[in-house]
């Protein structure tokens, strides 16, 4: 009798852009294929009658490193500065072996967000950013042969939260402890065109996020003096705002990448949150609006 095929573990994912490999992602998420429910009631019927309406590809989530290879930053880059561009996207799902178990194919896809993990001067764990793509449709495939790759790439770009380097015009950075999480939104419409079933994919505005900056007190005196200036007396035109960079560091300090900020205006700052008799550091938490944002991957 012979055997049931096995369940296999899928450990490892390369990613394709328009044909060319790039490098293994960290995971995979989303990238599913759906459709509305309709529910009709006809006549006097007890039960009402069901089916389904136009197909739904839904957004794919993709956790990355700063390994891969160049195309896949010069994407991120040129969908920040308003210069968007449709990619066709593979993902190959193989086991520990290499072996290829599955593939999946998205085509015409904008990012839609890009999330910026925490900058944290005590974590010590590796970090990854998240892309999410917005496909116009998908379709999965049957695959075989072996994955090809440079599988060491992580290991010598490996990302550290408490690798980073803030800089903002003016200000005294020296005591930035953490960065938080912030997410590069882009607006996408789905239009249905004709007799198509497929909906095609348009971008729309980007939106850039606030930033949530926490630092010592010790070291936030220029912070103070500038939300002073620009907030309480109301000092806050064109020529108040500032410029600045977030750069993420390898281990042994070499830059990875970095984000220019554009229009950096402060609009809080407060006490971070202390429990009563807790030894610790007191710290500032500033939030600060930003205009614009530029994502620059050293090479592009």
């Amino acid at each position: 009798m012979p055997s049931a095929p096995r369940n296999f573990t899928a450990e490892n994912f390369l990613l394709n852009l328009d044909g060319v490999k790039c490098g293994f992602l960290k995971s995979v998420d989303g990238g599913g294929i759906a459709a509305d429910v309709v529910q009709e009631q006809a006549g006097n019927t007890y039960f009402a009658r069901k089916h389904i309406a136009r197909v739904k590809y839904e957004e794919l989530s993709l956790q990355i490193d700063l390994s891969l290879d160049k195309p896949v930053y010069d994407w991120i880059a040129a969908s920040w500065n308003g210069s968007y561009a449709r990619k066709d996207v593979e993902i190959f799902a193989a086991d520990y072996a290499l072996q290829i178990k599955s593939q999946r194919e998205f085509f015409n896809a904008l990012i839609s967000e890009t999330t910026i993990p925490a900058m944290d001067a005590s974590s010590k764990d590796s970090c990854t950013m998240t892309l999410k793509l917005a496909p116009e449709y998908s379709r999965s495939k049957k695959a075989s042969g072996k994955l090809t790759g440079n599988m060491s790439k992580g290991a010598q770009k490996r990302w550290l939260p408490s690798n980073f380097k803030l800089q903002i015009d003016g200000l005294n950075c020296s005591g930035v402890t953490k960065v938080d999480p912030f997410s590069v939104k882009q607006t996408i419409v789905a239009a249905a065109v004709g007799e198509m079933r497929d909906y095609q994919k348009l971008p729309g505005r980007i939106e850039f996020p606030n930033l949530s900056i926490t630092l010592a007190e010790s070291h936030a005196q220029s912070w103070i003096d500038w939300h002073e200036d620009f907030v309480v007396k109301g000092n806050c035109g064109d020529s108040q705002e500032k410029s600045g960079s977030l750069t993420f560091l390898a281990p042994n300090q070499k830059e990875l990448a970095h984000i220019n900020f554009f229009n950096l205006g402060i609009f809080r700052l407060a006490p971070e949150k202390h429990q009563a008799q807790a030894n610790q550091l007191s710290r500032i938490v500033a939030e600060l609006y930003c205009e614009r944002m530029e994502f620059v991957f050293p090479g592009s």
